[in-house]
């Protein structure tokens, strides 16, 4: 101990041990390098798996903020048709806002005469049978069948299924009804003097406040006046991507504001 003490209060004055220190250090470097890698390793890895966490975490909220949003601006074409409508109208409306939440698609029914899917979202997420549900793009359907956790919602094109809707250029109202083709609709009694033409938006009606008002809901293909009749035989394709979307909206309608 006396001769660590002596060395040591001779180096720091004399500094005769600095090219010692010089060479040990030099020699020590590698090992205390291969010593950090582990923790270095951990480290970075920790990091970047946080840093792909987050990135999903931010990407599916993104998601489904544009989803929600995309939904949002289907009303307006709507709303510029009944605005011109409605321009020289005077009186008072009730405010009304739609809750919406995203669902997954996580299941398709196998049944060909069956055009249903369920969803990720039940009684749990206050889902109530009737309910409609909605894409980027338009109606896709509504609920028929409700548990805790899950629920299975009828498409609009299933043959067992009609929907309200309106032409959005002139307001004349009608029934779309379900072919049993996932990506076709009928117009039911439809006179041949009904102002309805091929490229004409079909929206939701509002009526029997089954659907809320102005969604669209398909668009017109073709217009075939039926001999000897005095309908006309019109097909629309839905708006909706009913065979390719995988997330959904769950729409709480007609909501009033609290004030």
């Amino acid at each position: 101990m006396v001769l660590s003490c002596v060395l040591m209060f001779v180096d720091h004055h004399e500094k005769h041990l600095q090219g010692v220190r010089e060479t040990l250090a030099a020699l020590v470097t590698p090992i205390v390098f291969l010593a950090d890698i582990p923790g270095e390793f951990f480290a970075w890895g920790g990091e970047n798996l946080i840093s792909r966490s987050q990135l999903r975490q931010e990407n599916a909220r993104l998601n489904d903020e544009v989803l929600i949003l995309k939904a949002q601006l289907q009303t307006l074409v709507a709303l510029q048709s009944e605005n011109a409508r409605l321009r020289n109208l005077l009186g008072t409306e009730n405010k009304r806002v739609e809750r919406k939440m995203v669902a997954e698609i996580i299941q398709v029914d196998s049944d060909p005469f069956s055009l249903k899917f369920m969803i990720n979202k039940g009684s749990n997420h206050d889902v109530y049978i009737g309910q409609t549900v909605i894409d980027a793009y338009g109606i896709v359907g509504q609920v028929v069948e409700v548990s805790p956790f899950y629920s299975r919602v009828l498409m609009i094109t299933d043959s067992s299924h009609a929907i309200p809707v309106k032409v959005n250029r002139n307001g004349v109202r009608t029934t779309a009804v379900g072919t049993g083709q996932i990506n076709l609709l009928e117009l039911q009694y439809v006179s041949d003097t009904t102002d309805i033409k091929v490229g004409d938006l079909l929206i939701s009606s509002g009526l029997g406040q089954r659907f809320p008002d102005g969604y669209p809901v398909a668009k017109v293909i073709s217009v075939e006046p039926d001999p000897g009749e005095s309908f006309t035989r019109i097909f629309a394709v839905p708006e909706a991507r009913l065979n390719q979307s995988s997330l959904v909206l769950l729409v709480w309608a007609n909501q009033p504001v609290r004030e």
